[in-house]
């Protein structure tokens, strides 16, 4: 039997994993440094506390990976296909998020800074509660995304098609479009208890 790539506590420096399965794997609290993960499975893998430095993570795939409170540092993610990423607690800085589509994300809690999200699709993602500064979303889509409680400066969301959008009470500190401003307006109004008739 193959001896495990992944480990709590281990560290990376340099690897390359290309097409390596890595179902139910355990890297808790674990160092990548320079590391290269290509078209992994990355389903239920336990990553949480992770450090990811100067790494590339491209068209990896999989449910319900664990990257809570992991730590992401001059890194780029490449079309990620992922279903219900925990990222709550996370922090990311100078990162970019390069297509793909991630289903019903928790960002809860995230530290983001200086992050692109560049042609994502971004399905119920979870931004409540989490800390945004210089983040920004050219040509995605988020649908049903979450805001609540969010904390935003220079947050440019005007590239972005939004749909249905909560929290957006919140967005204080954001960029909008006019056309975004328009579709939120009602939404806006119910959060903040107005009445719009005619």
């Amino acid at each position: 039997m193959a001896e495990p790539t992944l480990r709590p506590r281990s560290e990376l420096d340099g690897a390359v994993l290309d097409g390596v399965d890595l179902t139910g794997e355990d890297g808790t609290d674990s160092l990548l440094l320079e590391c290269t993960l290509t078209r992994c499975d990355l389903s239920d893998v336990r990553l949480a506390g992770a450090r990811f430095t100067e790494c590339r993570v491209s068209w990896v795939h999989g449910a319900g990976t664990d990257l809570s409170r992991s730590q992401w540092l001059d890194s780029r993610i490449v079309q990620p296909r992922l279903g219900a990423p925990q990222l709550h607690g996370a922090s990311m800085r100078r990162v970019r998020v390069e297509g793909g589509k991630v289903e019903f994300a928790n960002w809860r809690g995230t530290t983001l800074r200086d992050v692109a999200f560049d042609g994502c699709v971004l399905l119920e993602p979870d931004f409540a509660e989490a800390s945004l500064r210089d983040v920004t979303f050219a040509g995605c889509r988020l649908v049903e995304p979450r805001f609540d409680n969010v904390r935003c400066q220079g947050v440019d969301l005007s590239g972005a098609e939004l749909v249905m959008p909560s929290g957006v009470a919140s967005l204080r500190g954001a960029t909008l479009s006019l056309e975004q401003v328009l579709d939120v307006a009602p939404a806006l109004a119910r959060q903040l208890g107005i009445a719009v008739v005619g």
